[in-house]
């Protein structure tokens, strides 16, 4: 080896130096995120002109995320963020336009949200259960089983009252979401297994998701179990259904292209935004009273999740990579359809704050999972990238 061989830095440190710079951003973020919640608390009785600084220096942080490399995966939570401050600062904006009451809003967005769910979502995603039946069933089981325990634990030991433990129990009762998907390519894991996860798992909710909070949360509120099935049939698998034929047009015809997944990404996170808006400015009072407490919950029914979704794929001899995507898909929700049961089933706000904090909160927390995994890439993809580096030197001489 030459002299400049033996002084090369080591590419693993390299990643990992990366990755502490990373991880070190998003606890700086984690920072303001939590000042921003103590100025929820104080900001409910400043001045006008207080209340408008604090939103406006929100927003002007949320744009420097959003323009930062480093840190955009973090702008979306950035944004809600800003959203719950304004909704604390200034709920009316929030809550009514003149005489039309936004909250009506929220399951049209949902809707909306779910098509381009589906959109990104093909045939195959659901077929290809039949090339790795053991991962994808051991996956399912595992989300279905851990997230609601988890979430009737948390809100029996938490003491939450009815409404607001209900809504505990529905964030960990639904399947998968789409964010999933991205944090397990960034996280070196199983992108097939992870969409066909989602996919698969979205299926079978009409039936898992009510029979789960008719078990878990009916001594808490009233579940007619037909009325779930309908409506999330309703909010969740028709336009699903009309994203996915959507999509199998525009592929049949030559045009499907990056720039809808864009158009599909920021209208997803435009209507996350203002649905949370909506849901904290509606329950602002009560939050006020529970928020602390409520976030907690969510912090650990998400850490949780990672960590008993991982080690339970582990116990099942799924390998490195189907272990990652497997406690990446049990820790991150769909809350935007337990957002929608709420409101449309439940009826009633407060069963929606549990969703409107566990979201935003496993954006950042599956950031920091997928930034540290993202330098430690497993095994057998370790030892492919020296070969195929040794390759090219010998190619290069």
């Amino acid at each position: 080896m030459t002299a400049q061989g033996d002084n090369a830095p080591d590419p693993s440190d390299e990643g990992s130096g990366n990755t502490t710079k990373t991880i070190v951003a998003i606890l700086c973020v984690c920072g303001w995120l939590l000042v921003i919640l103590a100025w929820n608390v104080y900001a409910t009785e400043t001045a006008m002109m207080a209340k408008a600084v604090a939103v406006l220096s929100a927003v002007a942080f949320a744009c420097a995320i959003t323009v930062q490399t480093r840190l955009r995966k973090l702008a979306f939570t950035a944004w809600v963020m800003t959203c719950v401050l304004t909704a604390f600062c200034f709920p009316t904006v929030f809550i009514r336009w003149g005489d039309f009451e936004l909250k009506t809003l929220i399951v049209p967005l949902i809707q909306l949200i779910m098509f381009g769910m589906g959109a990104t979502l093909a045939i195959s995603d659901f077929t290809r259960v039949l090339k790795m039946p053991w991962a994808v069933f051991i996956g399912i089981f595992l989300q279905f089983l851990i997230m609601p325990l988890l979430g009737f634990s948390l809100a029996m030991a938490f003491g939450f009252e009815p409404s607001v433990a209900a809504g505990v129990i529905l964030i960990g009762s639904c399947p998968g979401g789409v964010a999933s998907n991205v944090m397990t390519y960034l996280s070196k894991g199983n992108v097939a297994l992870s969409v066909t996860m989602t996919a698969c798992s979205t299926l079978i909710a009409p039936i898992m998701t009510p029979l789960l909070m008719y078990v878990l949360a009916g001594t808490l509120v009233e579940i007619v179990f037909i009325d779930w099935v309908i409506n999330i049939v309703k909010i969740i698998i028709v336009p699903i259904s009309l994203g996915l034929i959507f999509n199998s047009i525009l592929r049949a015809l030559n045009r499907r292209g990056q720039w809808m997944d864009r158009c599909l990404s920021l209208i997803a996170m435009a209507g996350i935004c203002f649905i949370i808006g909506i849901i904290i400015a509606d329950s602002r009072d009560k939050l006020l009273t529970i928020g602390i407490a409520l976030v907690a919950a969510s912090i650990l029914h998400n850490a949780a999740g990672y960590l008993l979704g991982y080690f339970g794929a582990r116990l099942a001899r799924l390998d490195e990579s189907s272990c990652r995507t497997v406690a990446i898909e049990v820790g991150l929700q769909n809350g935007g359809m337990a957002t929608a049961l709420a409101i449309n089933t439940l009826k009633d706000p407060l069963a929606a704050l549990a969703p409107a904090i566990f979201g935003p909160w496993m954006n950042i927390s599956g950031s920091m999972l997928a930034s540290w995994w993202a330098a430690r890439p497993p095994k057998s993809e370790a030892a492919v990238q020296p070969a195929m580096e040794s390759n090219s030197a010998m190619e290069s001489n």
